[in-house]
């Protein structure tokens, strides 16, 4: 495939207006591959699937389901499969990847969104501090930095309790990390700015806004996090608490990112017990087909397949077991189902299926669906489980 039109394309800015993808109701057992876990077929299958999703990013198609702002190249949506595609291109001999994130970085004019405050709006800052690192230089962060030192001047007071978003009064919590994803899209953005720049007042906020946030929605006995106050008290249908698995997701994988760029201390190793009490919770409800539920205490037996979640689960496994966080003999086992899981998610053609639709809470998903942030957090588990070189290991 020539992908120089669609570096161009992507550059540009392509309008989505093409067809939307077509629908296929559930994999042909044909389609089924088998699975390797060895570096170099792990890593063939996830650029296969990260040149789909190039392919038809540029091409301007827009999944099914899609919300109305994932057009945004600014927005969390796109910044999610672009931090992925940062994960891909340090992993990758294909220079094309490396390329497409420059490429967005300087069609974006290196900017946040719109939102000053809102954590998905700081999620593609990932992406332009991995560029400031690999050719882009100072200027891919100087917008970035401009933005968090106005945030600083004029921090937010708004509480944590999250409204329903049918509240007239709108969601003011959101100026704050009031929200799951949240802890994603932007502590890592804080952290990595403060490394890069030698500022402490960077980390200094996410610091302290990590442990309000984690204060507020993680649950002590469940060892997971609630997506936002508006589920404190509901429960499913055999009266389980209700914890959404990318919501979780989101979490996992951003401890994941957020550790690293930590300095030892009292507050990285805090971070690193609700690591770790996190995983065990998670591979003791891993589902037999190796999947999560979308709702992760709902009955397994009747729960569907979904791979936003999942992904970042295996992704969040396999680096804490590589980072020595978590025991290769007890843990590696969930990350083979989890991947094998996603082998099975995937289309023929590389499109990735079961990406449970924009929302903020758990619901249906099929073979078809799919999002781009799935995509990213494919990116992230696939480079992963590449690293643990599982398949010149024993079981």
């Amino acid at each position: 495939m020539q992908y120089k039109p669609l570096l161009l394309a992507l550059t540009l800015g392509l309008g989505f207006t093409a067809p939307i993808l077509p629908v296929h109701a559930a994999p042909p057992a044909a389609a089924v591959p088998s699975v390797s876990y060895t570096p170099a077929d792990v890593m063939r299958l996830t650029e296969k699937v990260a040149d789909y999703q190039i392919a038809s990013l540029a091409a301007g198609l827009v999944p099914a389901h899609a919300s109305g702002d994932t057009p945004d190249p600014k927005n969390w949506v796109q910044g999610a499969l672009f931090i992925g595609l940062t994960a891909l291109a340090d992993h990758s001999d294909n220079g094309l990847y490396k390329q497409v994130v420059l490429q967005r970085g300087e069609a974006n004019h290196w900017e946040l969104g719109k939102r000053l405050y809102h954590a998905d709006d700081h999620a593609i800052g990932q992406v332009y501090l991995w560029a400031a690192r690999h050719g882009a230089g100072p200027d891919a962060i100087a917008p970035l930095r401009k933005s968090y030192d106005t945030i600083l001047e004029f921090q937010p007071t708004v509480g944590l309790e999250h409204r329903e978003y049918t509240d007239p009064r709108g969601v003011d919590c959101g100026q704050r990390w009031c929200w799951a994803d949240a802890l994603f899209m932007a502590p890592a953005t804080w952290l990595e700015l403060a490394n890069q720049t030698g500022e402490a007042k960077y980390r200094d906020y996410a610091v302290k806004e990590f442990w309000a946030a984690t204060d507020y929605l993680y649950d002590k006995t469940e060892h997971l996090y609630y997506r936002d106050s508006r589920f404190f008290e509901r429960r499913g249908p055999h009266g389980e608490k209700v914890f959404w698995s990318r919501g979780d997701g989101w979490v996992f994988a951003g401890l994941a990112h957020i550790i690293p760029l930590m300095p030892q201390g009292a507050d990285r190793s805090r971070m690193e017990t609700i690591f770790k009490e996190m995983a065990a919770k998670l591979v003791s409800i891993q589902k037999a087909d190796g999947y999560w539920s979308p709702s992760l205490l709902a009955d397994p037996a009747t729960s569907v397949p979904e791979s936003s979640g999942t992904a970042f689960y295996v992704y969040g496994l396999a680096w804490g077991v590589k980072a020595g966080l978590l025991d290769a003999k007890a843990y590696e086992p969930a990350v083979r189902k989890g991947w094998a899981a996603l082998v099975r998610s995937v289309h023929p053609d590389g499109k990735l299926g079961y990406v449970q639709a924009i929302g903020d809470q758990p619901d249906n998903v099929s073979y078809d669906d799919t999002q781009y942030y799935g995509v990213g957090a494919f990116l992230m588990a696939g480079t992963a489980v590449a690293d643990l070189q599982l398949g010149s290991r024993k079981k």
